[in-house]
């Protein structure tokens, strides 16, 4: 009998003890190479760093590691499961940068779920990464890590689980409105969830152009006249850019003819009623996982043109894989200080783009993880954009960029 997925991980979990390993760049076979790699040879390229400590990015690895760390609040669908368990999350992350971008991940779960604690502690060992990829941290407490993290550090941080999701949505819309023939600032969005991911859509939707933005949660749709007490500082800063209608009631009432529904909330809450009040040609993102909001075939039958879910085993998936794989290899490889916005909407269109526009279809909105060319078209863009925007330390010409990443890729895509 054919294993289940769940039966089928299991059993290479259980084989291999995990996902990862630590290799050596190179062998140690000899007295003379021990000497290089370790007493006395060592000592001199610690020296040239004492001396100038930007030469860490010459004779380190400082350069192609990034630390995916965690505290274990907000794991998938599973919720707060704690740093233990969050592991093989997190090595299955670190395994997905070696295996799209070559870079070196490391996992790290921490054993507090405190904010003050956990960015302390990112703060002291961040000498040994050239980024901090920040994941399954819940909200609103993630919005402040990272806020504090960027303030502290002189190396790209960047929450996966909010701007990974908001760069894929985007470039999948970006797509669907394509072929729809709507534009971004047309169009009414109605979005459900408003947590990281939710509100890292909104953000960069609005630098999209998007206009009639609605945020809905269980309480329904977010806007300046919801009372003062029901908001965070998170949902406050987001009543007064979103909504501009003033529409109020559950999501029921407002997604009456949206263009746009996306879902970063829990499974089975949209129903088809629901979608046939949407506008024609209606696009949906129901990414909630393991189950979406509304599945596929509903939505389809209930008269949306576009479905795209958080599902590998449906057409049109936000895979966050498209997205953090590139970006980090482009900031690296002109080591950046930061990914700012900009680099972000570069890594969306470059997504987007990764697709002609002549094999452009309802069901190929965004292309598949294994598809060639995607992480680097992501690096590419992400790395000119660091350049242009000012937050490198490589002052490397467009050229010489891609001669870095096909460089650093070494193959892998």
């Amino acid at each position: 009998m054919k294993m289940s997925i769940d039966e089928e991980s299991l059993e290479l979990h259980r084989e291999n003890h995990g996902k990862l390993m630590v290799k050596s760049k190179m062998k140690v076979k000899d007295m003379h190479d021990l000497s290089l790699v370790y007493t006395p040879g060592v000592a001199a390229p610690t020296k040239e760093i004492s001396e100038d400590e930007r030469k860490v990015w010459d004779y380190t690895n400082k350069g192609n590691s990034v630390l995916v760390v965690s505290d274990g609040s907000a794991v998938l669908g599973l919720g707060n499961v704690g740093p233990i368990a969050a592991i093989p999350v997190m090595e299955g992350k670190a395994v997905l940068f070696k295996e799209f971008a070559n870079i070196d991940a490391f996992p790290i779960c921490l054993n507090t779920q405190k904010t003050d604690e956990i960015v302390e502690t990112i703060v002291n060992i961040a000498p040994v990464f050239g980024g901090v990829n920040l994941e399954d941290i819940n909200a609103p407490k993630c919005f402040d890590i990272e806020n504090r993290l960027k303030r502290s550090l002189d190396i790209p941080v960047f929450h996966d689980d909010q701007h990974g999701a908001a760069v894929v949505v985007t470039a999948g819309l970006m797509n669907a409105l394509k072929l729809v023939g709507k534009k971004m600032e047309e169009i009414k969005v109605v979005s459900n969830g408003i947590g990281a991911a939710g509100t890292a859509i909104a953000r960069m939707l609005l630098r999209c152009g998007v206009q009639n933005l609605i945020l809905c949660d269980k309480k329904g749709a977010l806007s300046v006249d919801t009372p003062e007490t029901a908001l965070n500082d998170i949902h406050r800063t987001m009543a007064e850019l979103t909504n501009p209608n003033r529409e109020k009631g559950k999501l029921e009432n407002v997604i009456k003819g949206a263009d746009v529904f996306i879902g970063t909330s829990v499974g089975n809450i949209v129903t088809e009623e629901m979608i046939s009040s949407m506008a024609k040609d209606a696009i949906v993102f129901a990414i909630a996982n393991p189950i979406p909001e509304i599945s596929p075939e509903k939505a389809k039958q209930a008269g949306a043109r576009i479905v795209g879910t958080g599902r590998a085993d449906y057409p049109n998936q936000v895979n966050n894989c498209l997205g953090f794989p590139g970006i980090f290899r482009g900031a690296l490889d002109v080591r950046a200080s930061t990914i700012n916005e900009e680099m972000k909407m570069s890594a969306a269109k470059a997504i987007a783009d990764s697709i002609p526009e002549n094999e452009l279809s309802e069901t190929h909105i965004l292309p598949y993880p294994f598809e060639p060319d995607v992480v680097r078209n992501v690096a590419i863009a992400v790395a000119k954009t660091a350049v242009r925007t000012g937050v490198t330390r490589s002052k490397l010409t467009d050229d010489e960029i891609e001669v870095r990443i096909d460089e650093s890729l070494g193959g892998v895509r």
